[in-house]
């Protein structure tokens, strides 16, 4: 695939999704974080469902520190490997308050020394939260890209790698989330959505259906 059809896909998709941001609810930095650590594996909506009712009693490194592990994982139990989740949370709690003045870091080098907090997560948090056109390969992404192919590769490190230097200039920004929300509700998984697909002709994804 060149780069004027890459460039012409990111211009459709910014067309058809023009607030591209993450689905997960969340009023500051930390409370990204929190929601993001505990989406791994888990759907956005789950996660928002807990969040809503956490984040009422508990949203600052302290608070949620001071409910302690057995308070905390009441709140997140409907989530999916929450005794891990849990355990990461108020150990990267206690980090933010010693280490960073109870304020969630901008590097990636600080972010990924925290409980619970890979190269995943750390460029979603680079990206929504500060801005840095950083790309968190999901499944979603990893799928689309592969598809497309905007970026083919079998790790996702791999295809992190080759998007940041496929992606166009003026779309890396917003580029992550433009394709998990494209692989969400169009690019899915099964019977991929071509018909409805604004990029369809641009895809040359070989097993796409069109009427």
């Amino acid at each position: 695939m060149n780069q004027s059809k890459r460039l012409a896909i990111f211009e459709r998709l910014a067309i058809a999704i023009p607030e591209p941001t993450t689905e997960l609810n969340y009023q500051s930095h930390f409370e990204l974080l929190i929601a993001v650590v505990l989406s791994a594996q888990a759907t956005d909506k789950s996660v928002n469902k807990a969040t809503a009712k956490l984040f009422a009693v508990a949203n600052t490194p302290q608070a949620i520190y001071d409910l302690g592990l057995e308070r905390l994982k009441l709140y997140i139990k409907t989530i999916g490997l929450y005794n891990t989740k849990g355990a990461n949370i108020i150990k990267l709690c206690k980090v933010l308050l010693t280490q960073h003045q109870g304020e969630v870091p901008k590097t990636r080098e600080a972010l990924e020394a925290l409980a619970g907090v890979g190269r995943k997560t750390a460029n979603v948090i680079l990206n929504t939260a500060f801005g840095e056109p950083t790309i968190a390969v999901d499944t979603h992404i990893f799928r689309v890209s592969n598809r497309i192919p905007l970026a083919t590769g079998k790790t996702v490190l791999e295809v992190e790698k080759k998007l940041l230097k496929n992606v166009p200039k003026n779309y890396k920004q917003d580029a992550h989330h433009l394709l998990i929300l494209h692989g969400r509700y169009t690019c899915i998984a099964r019977k991929p959505r071509c018909q409805s697909c604004v990029i369809a002709d641009l895809c040359e994804y070989k097993g796409k259906i069109i009427d």
